[in-house]
C-alpha cells in the first residue's frame, strides 16, 4: 500500500468532507482493509522466510560450553539453549574440512570431494576441493531470494594463494556468498591470520582501510564483521549468514583480559575438572548416568611437575578463547535485537570436531622469550605468508615447547591430550576418530517464531548433513534437481516437536568408521576391528557387544560397505601411501 503525497491527501480530504458521512466510513474501511492486508502480506512473507545463521566453532569438545556442563562461562550460547533446543545426540564428521564440506552441501564429505583434507589424492571423494556435483547453502538460497554472507574459516579449497582468477572457484563470492571476511586456510595466528580475504582479495589485517581496531583479534574480527553484515543487510529480503570461528583451534592465542579471568580456574587439575563437568551435564540431562561412565585418565596423557603450571596455563588460554568466542557471539545476537530480527532467525550453532589431542608444539623444551625484538619489524601490508609464522609483526620470532606460555602472539602451542579428554567428557577418543569424541557436538537451535516450547532437549541421532535440508525446508527454497541429492533430512518437524523417521547415519576419516542405526553404533578404528555398543546404555563406549551380537553387527558392517561404495569412500590403507600432490583428472 502506498502512502499518500500532500497535495493528494489535501484533495482526498475535501473529497471527503463533501459527501455523507457513511462515505467516510466507508472509504476508511476500505483503507483500514487495505491496510490490514498488506501487514499481513508482509508478516507472512517474513514468517515464511526467516534469516538463517550458522556459526560453528572449531576443535571443541562435547563439554566445552556452560549449557553442555563446562565452568567456562559462556552466557549467550547457555541463552540460546535456555530459549531453544539443545540437541544431545547431534553429530560431525570427525574433523574440520570434511566437516565444513558437508555442512555446507548437506552431503557425506566424500561427495563433496573432501573425504579427508586440503590435498588431492587421486581419488573422486578426496579431491581437496569442494565438488562441483554439489553446492552449497548459499547457492541453494540464493535462487529464493536470500542475500548471502560469511565471515570466518573457509577451508574447503587449496587454492589459498591463487595465481588466476580461475583459482577462486571455489572462494566464498564463487559459491553463493554476496560478502565475505576471514581466511581461506584453516589455521594460524588469532593476531595475524594467513590467507586472510576481504571478498576476494587477500588482506592484510594492518593494512586494511575497511576495519581498524585498537588490537586485532581475529574472533574479534569474525563477529564484527558478521554484525556489520547484519547492520548493513537490505532487510526487504532474507539474509543467510554463515560464521565460522577459528576458536578454540590451536594455537591458544588470546587477550590479556580474557585470561586474567580464567588465571587460577584449572589449578585443581585434569580429573577434578572433567568430574565436576560431568556432575554438571548429568543435572543438566545433557548426558545420561546410565549410558556414561568416566575412567581414569592415564598419567602418560597429562603433565606433573615442573611442566604442570604450563600446561595448566594452556587451559586458561582455552578457556579464554572460547569465552571471547561467546561475546562475539552476544554482539551478533545484540545486532539482531536492535534491528528487530531476531524472532525471525534461526540460529544454529554446532562445532566441527571435538577436542583435538594433536601435540602441536608440546615437543621439545621452549625457549624463553627475548629482551628486545631481533628480527627486522614486519610492514603493515606484508602478508603473513604461514600457518606457524616464523615471526610477529614487530620482530619476535614465534616460540614453541613446553615452558613457553600460551596466549601472546609469539607463541604457538596447543593444549594436548589430557584437557582434550576433558573436553570431550564423558566420551572416548579425540578429533580424527569417530568414536563419540571425536564426533559428537553440541547443537543449539534459536528461533521465537518457528520453535515449540523451547527449552528443552531434543535426543534425536542427528548430523551436519541436515543443516542443508533444514535450511531448504524453512527458506522454501529448492535443492538443484542437476545436484547430488541431499543426504540430510530437515530438523524442522523436531522443532514443532514431531518426530523424524528413523535412518542410519555414517562416518570415515582416515580410515576410522562407524554408522549409526538407532540406538546401536558400530564403530572401528583404521586397521581395527569392529567393535558394537548399545549407545541408549553405553554411550561411552565402554563395553563391546560385537561378538555376543554377531549377526547385528555383520548386518550393520554390510549397510556400512554399501554406504562406502555409494559414498565414495576409498580404503585409507590405498589413500595413506599417497603422499604426494596428485594433478586433478578432466
Amino acid at each position: 500500500m502506498h502512502s499518500l503525497d500532500g497535495e493528494s491527501f489535501q484533495m482526498y480530504r475535501n473529497t471527503i468532507s463533501c459527501r455523507r458521512p457513511h462515505a467516510l466510513f466507508r472509504i476508511s474501511s476500505y483503507l483500514i482493509i487495505c491496510l490490514f492486508f498488506s501487514l499481513l502480506a508482509h508478516s507472512t512473507q517474513a514468517g515464511e522466510q526467516p534469516n538463517i545463521i550458522v556459526i560453528l566453532s572449531d576443535d571443541m569438545g562435547y563439554s566445552d560450553i556452560g549449557c553442555y556442563g563446562s565452568e567456562i562461562e559462556t552466557p549467550t550460547l547457555d541463552r540460546l539453549a535456555h530459549d531453544g533446543i539443545r540437541f544431545t545426540q547431534f553429530y560431525n564428521t570427525g574433523r574440520c574440512c570434511p566437516t565444513r564440506a558437508s555442512l555446507l552441501s548437506g552431503l557425506y564429505p566424500h561427495q563433496a570431494g573432501i573425504g579427508h583434507m586440503m590435498n588431492d589424492r587421486g581419488f573422486p571423494g578426496y579431491r581437496g576441493e569442494f565438488g562441483d556435483s554439489c553446492c552449497t547453502i548459499a547457492e541453494a538460497l540464493q535462487p529464493a531470494g536470500y542475500r548471502n554472507y560469511m565471515a570466518g574459516k573457509w577451508h574447503i579449497t587449496h587454492k589459498t594463494s591463487p595465481e588466476h582468477q580461475s583459482d577462486k572457484k571455489n572462494w566464498p563470492l564463487q559459491r553463493g556468498f554476496n560478502r565475505f571476511y576471514g581466511t581461506i586456510h584453516g589455521a594460524g595466528s588469532f593476531f595475524d591470520p594467513n590467507t586472510l580475504v576481504r571478498d576476494n582479495t587477500l588482506i592484510s589485517p594492518y593494512a586494511d582501510p575497511s576495519y581498524k581496531p585498537e588490537s586485532y583479534y581475529y574472533t574479534d574480527a569474525i563477529a564484527d564483521h558478521a554484525v556489520r553484515f547484519i547492520q548493513e543487510h537490505d532487510d526487504a529480503k532474507p539474509f543467510f549468514m554463515y560464521v565460522t570461528f577459528t576458536a578454540a583451534h590451536w594455537p591458544m592465542h588470546a587477550k590479556q583480559q580474557d585470561m586474567d579471568k580464567y588465571k587460577g580456574r584449572y589449578k585443581e587439575g585434569y580429573s577434578a575438572i572433567r568430574a565436576a563437568r560431568y556432575h554438571n551435564m548429568l543435572q543438566q540431562h545433557v548426558v545420561a548416568a546410565d549410558a556414561t561412565t568416566l575412567w581414569p585418565l592415564e598419567a602418560k596423557w597429562g603433565e606433573q611437575g615442573e611442566y604442570w603450571p604450563w600446561d595448566e596455563r594452556n587451559m586458561e588460554v582455552y578457556a579464554a578463547m572460547i569465552d571471547s568466542m561467546d561475546q562475539g557471539i552476544g554482539k551478533i545476537i545484540h545486532a539482531l535485537e536492535t534491528t528487530r530480527a531476531l524472532d525471525n532467525t534461526l540460529v544454529c550453532y554446532m562445532q566441527d570436531n571435538g577436542g583435538c589431542a594433536e601435540g602441536m608444539g608440546r615437543g621439545n623444551i621452549g625457549t624463553p622469550k627475548a629482551s628486545t625484538p631481533p628480527l627486522p619489524p614486519m610492514k603493515s601490508d606484508a602478508l603473513q605468508p604461514d600457518m606457524i609464522p616464523k615471526q610477529t609483526r614487530d620482530g619476535y620470532p614465534v616460540r614453541q615447547g613446553k615452558g613457553v606460555m600460551a596466549g601472546p602472539a609469539d607463541t604457538y602451542i596447543g593444549y594436548g591430550q589430557a584437557w582434550a579428554t576433558v573436553s570431550n567428557t564423558p566420551f572416548r577418543k579425540y578429533k580424527h576418530w569417530v568414536h563419540e569424541g571425536g564426533i559428537a557436538t553440541p547443537l543449539i537451535v534459536h528461533w521465537p517464531n518457528g520453535i515449540k516450547d523451547p527449552g528443552r532437549l531434543e535426543e534425536t541421532p542427528s548430523h551436519l548433513i541436515d543443516i542443508m535440508a533444514t535450511a531448504v525446508d524453512v527458506a522454501h527454497a529448492t535443492y538443484p534437481k542437476n545436484k547430488t541429492p541431499l543426504e540430510g533430512m530437515s530438523l524442522q518437524p523436531l522443532f514443532k516437536k514431531t518426530s523424524l523417521p528413523r535412518r542410519k547415519i555414517y562416518w570415515e576419516h582416515e580410515g576410522n568408521r562407524a554408522i549409526r542405526d538407532g540406538q546401536w553404533k558400530l564403530v572401528a578404528g583404521f586397521n581395527s576391528p569392529w567393535e558394537l555398543y548399545n549407545i541408549s546404555t553405553d554411550r561411552s563406549e565402554q563395553h563391546d557387544l560385537s561378538s555376543t551380537q554377531p549377526e547385528r553387527t555383520q548386518a550393520m558392517e554390510n549397510a556400512w560397505n554399501d554406504y562406502a561404495t555409494r559414498a565414495q569412500v576409498v580404503a585409507w590403507e590405498k589413500i595413506r601411501p599417497n603422499k604426494r600432490k596428485v594433478k586433478s583428472k578432466k
